[in-house]
């Protein structure tokens, strides 16, 4: 799955136009490289995500296609959130 799509979905971040612009500027890193928002995301992944002054590394546990805003929370891990 793309990696905007993903943070869409997984409600990570609320819009994929937004997900997409961050993701562009290089402050989405998966597993240490820096990712565009078309990158594929696997699960095991870990995505570093830096926007405004916060700094979110999450792992992807689960990739489906569409999720209610109860699901969401269990398509990723929170590992650390500063």
């Amino acid at each position: 799955m793309r990696l905007d799509k993903y943070l869409k979905v997984s409600r990570i971040i609320k819009r994929r136009t937004i997900a997409k612009e961050v993701a562009d500027k290089g402050r989405i890193l998966i597993n240490g490289k820096v990712a565009k928002s078309g990158a594929d995301v696997k699960v095991g992944d870990e995505i570093t995500l830096q926007f405004g002054n916060k700094t979110m590394i999450v792992r992807v546990d689960k990739i489906v296609d569409t999720t209610k805003k109860d699901e969401a929370q269990e398509m990723y891990t929170v590992l650390s959130e500063s």
